[in-house]
């Protein structure tokens, strides 16, 4: 058997975007690559898992030599736990998520197959890390992405990562010629969507509805993702799936509930 890290790889824009193939080939040498990824795109998905329908697996076409894949019917969550229970054999060392098109900084965490899939590894107690490029263009340029995914893979297969926790790592889009500053650690922005929903026809007449929001950041902190990405660096935040507001504890307990 390898000897070399098992690193399974997935994503939520769907197995044929440029981003998991340029997530692969950062890190190819670094370790056993597998692929696991949904056939079609999963954005907005969220933690959400298939329990109402069936899901399908089957091998994948790469355009990575050297990467075994396969594609699913599923969402990222289901890609994890199907990689884990049916198709790995066991847990793998590694889970690298993305390479999302977009941002997922702020409170685009909530909503992420991106970062619930590397959520998801956590749950597992595997290390994991989400990562995506503030640039929804299909055909991005992932040149200092991929820096970032080998500096922060090559780290976390060393260290390793506190138990529970993933990372969730934003690239900003850097211009032509220039370079990234770096990379910060931060905290997760207290932004949030302003929502809307823009009412449009059918053929038929019949009233449909598609979403629409503007992003709103108050928080002023230079210490937050959106700070650090607005000036030029790579954000990691360190995330959980423990969702306890542990500091209203406290307050809740001198309501003298019984």
């Amino acid at each position: 058997m390898s000897k070399r890290p098992l690193i399974l790889i997935t994503n939520d824009d769907g197995i044929s975007s440029k981003g998991i193939s340029s997530l692969a080939e950062a890190v190819l040498d670094l370790g056993d690559i597998h692929v696991v990824a949904p056939d079609s795109p999963q954005s907005g998905m969220g933690h959400a898992v298939t329990i109402g329908e069936i899901l399908r697996i089957k091998s994948a076409y790469f355009p990575i030599k050297g990467v075994t894949a396969h594609s699913t019917s599923g969402t990222p969550v289901d890609c994890v736990k199907l990689a884990i229970y049916k198709v790995l054999g066991r847990k793998p060392d590694l889970i690298l998520s993305g390479i999302n098109h977009g941002s997922n900084s702020s409170i685009n965490v909530i909503y992420s197959g991106t970062m619930s899939a590397a959520v998801e590894g956590a749950v597992e107690s595997i290390n994991a890390i989400g990562f995506s490029l503030l640039d929804h263009d299909p055909d991005a340029d992932f040149t200092n992405a991929k820096k970032v995914v080998r500096q922060m893979t090559m780290e976390v297969l060393k260290r390793g990562l506190p138990h529970g926790v993933c990372l969730n790592v934003n690239i900003p889009k850097i211009s032509e010629g220039e370079e990234l500053k770096g990379i910060k650690v931060c905290r997760q922005a207290a932004g949030y969507w302003e929502d809307g929903f823009d009412e449009r026809k059918a053929p038929n007449k019949e009233s449909y509805f598609w979403l629409t929001g503007e992003f709103t950041n108050p928080d002023k902190g230079e210490d937050t993702d959106e700070y650090a990405l607005s000036q030029g660096y790579a954000s990691v935040v360190p995330t959980q799936f423990d969702l306890t507001a542990h500091h209203a504890i406290s307050e809740l307990n001198s309501w003298g509930l019984t």
